[in-house]
Parts: C-alpha cells; sequence; structure tokens
C-alpha cells in the first residue's frame, strides 16, 4: 500500500458515507410525499384522521401526520425523521399535499 493511498482512502470513505446518507435521505423524502398525497386523498374523501394516519404510519414507520383544511381543500403534512444514525436522526423530512374536499 502506498502512502497516497493510505491518505485518499478515509476521504473516500467520508465521501461514500455522504452519499449513501444523501442517498436514504431522499429515499425517505419520497416516502414521505407519496405518503401525505395518499393522506390528503384520504382526508378529501371523508375518512377519519385516524384512518390517515394509519396509512401514513404504514407507508412511514414514525411519521406524523396533521390534517388542516382551507376553503375547499383539505391538506395533509406528513413529518418524519430522515433515518437512524448519528448524523440522519438529527434531520426532519416533510411534505404537504392537498386535495380537493369532496367528502362534505
Amino acid at each position: 500500500m502506498t502512502a497516497e493511498l493510505a491518505v485518499v482512502f478515509p476521504a473516500v470513505a467520508l465521501v461514500l458515507g455522504l452519499a449513501l446518507g444523501a442517498v436514504q435521505v431522499v429515499a425517505v423524502q419520497v416516502r414521505v410525499t407519496d405518503a401525505a398525497a395518499a393522506a390528503a386523498r384520504v382526508l378529501s374523501r371523508g375518512d377519519g384522521a385516524g384512518r390517515a394516519a394509519a396509512l401514513v404510519g404504514q407507508a412511514v414507520p414514525g411519521a406524523v401526520v396533521a390534517a388542516e383544511r382551507s376553503g375547499d381543500l383539505v391538506c395533509a403534512r406528513v413529518v418524519a425523521d430522515a433515518g437512524s444514525g448519528p448524523m440522519l436522526s438529527a434531520l426532519t423530512v416533510s411534505a404537504r399535499s392537498c386535495a380537493l374536499d369532496g367528502g362534505r
């Protein structure tokens, strides 16, 4: 092993770790966005908030959903931890989605 390789290896490992962490955060963000859209649709059909929370919980374990109405729209906001581990546990991701309120 050369000295150059010994110096570069930790930097390569760090960049690889950061890239894998970023991919995990993006994957959670996609799941949270899909869960928010599904929750907004469920709420717009007139189903209860419990049904929306159960749906979100299946898609993103540990996520929290909040519902709000604004005029003809019903919106769902989903917040979840970005992942586990020392660096990702401090991050949260969220998404908000609205649907036309057809349940009234």
